[in-house]
This record gives structure tokens, sequence and C-alpha cells, in this order.
């Protein structure tokens, strides 16, 4: 079905409270030798669903863009880095009801349209080993692997996980 979704920039005051759970049948594991990484995508059964626990509120987004159509839809938030003149997307995150209809593609693409008209010349985001889907998103949205920190999520409830950073040049 084909929804009309309307998109303008992060208001003041907006609720970006969306469910940004997902289920994955695969995660992937990081191997790491003396020299570098490598990533291994492998099954997990039963298949792996994450509830991320509620923002606390210390990083509310702002600058960025919502998508609607009869209330809150997804949204990115963003944040500008001029001295290195890098994009952070910070958050991106689509209605699990209007996944895969082009919502997010067309957020980052506003999101990096802005990221442009700021100088940018790089965007840079970072996820976790477990989010498949949101890799494979964002590797069809250009970005690429540039790194990895296996110690980001210690003492945290995704402990064990893998921070997996991606890059795309503006």
């Amino acid at each position: 079905m084909t929804v009309d979704v309307s998109y303008r920039p992060i208001r003041p005051g907006d609720d970006l409270s969306l469910d940004d759970s997902f289920t994955t049948a695969t995660v992937f594991a990081v191997h790491q030798d003396p020299h570098g990484f490598t990533l291994h995508e492998v099954p997990v059964d039963p298949p792996l669903t994450k509830v991320f626990p509620p923002d606390e509120g210390d990083d509310l987004p702002e600058d960025g863009f919502v998508a609607e159509h009869d209330g809150l839809k997804g949204f990115v938030s963003v944040e500008h880095q001029t001295w290195n003149r890098r994009l952070v997307i910070r958050q991106l995150t689509v209605a699990p009801t209007h996944r895969g209809r082009g919502i997010g593609t067309r957020l980052m693409e506003l999101a990096l349209a802005e990221g442009r008209r700021h100088g940018a010349r790089t965007a840079w985001l970072e996820t976790s080993s477990v989010n498949v889907p949101a890799v494979r998103a964002y590797q069809r949205m250009g970005f690429a692997l540039c790194g990895l920190d296996t110690t980001l999520y210690t003492g945290t409830p995704a402990e064990g996980e893998t921070a997996l950073y991606f890059a795309k040049p503006l």
C-alpha cells in the first residue's frame, strides 16, 4: 500500500517516540587478529529481537527531519561537526508498520542534502553488530564499513555487541 508521507524539519517539542525494535535471523560475528578484523554473518536460532530502552532525554535531537502521515512514521536526527566537516547521523528510525517503503531512504537523502548545505564532506554513523537490517539498509544507501569499537557498549544493556561505524563521502 502506498502512503503519501510528508517530510519536514524536526521542531522543538516534537515527540520522536517510535518503536525502533527489530528482529533478525542473523548477526555479525566479529573476528579479530593482531592486524585487523573481519565480519561474518552467522545465523541465530531462534531469531533475535532487540528492543531498545527508552531514551533518557539527555540526547534530544536538535537537527533532522521527520516523516508524517496521520502521525509520526519516522525520523532522522543529525549533528553537524564543523571541525572535521562531518555529518553525524545520530538516529534513523522508521515505524515498523512503515519499513520497506522508502521512508528511511528519503529521510537519509534529506539529511545528507542538509549536510552538504552545511559544508560536510562526509557522513558517518554507528550501529550494532546485531542490527543486520540496519547494516543492510545503510549499505544500500551507499555507506561503507569504516571501523569498529569492541568496547563502546561495555557496561550497557548491549554488552557483548560490537559498534560498527559506516561512512559515506558527500
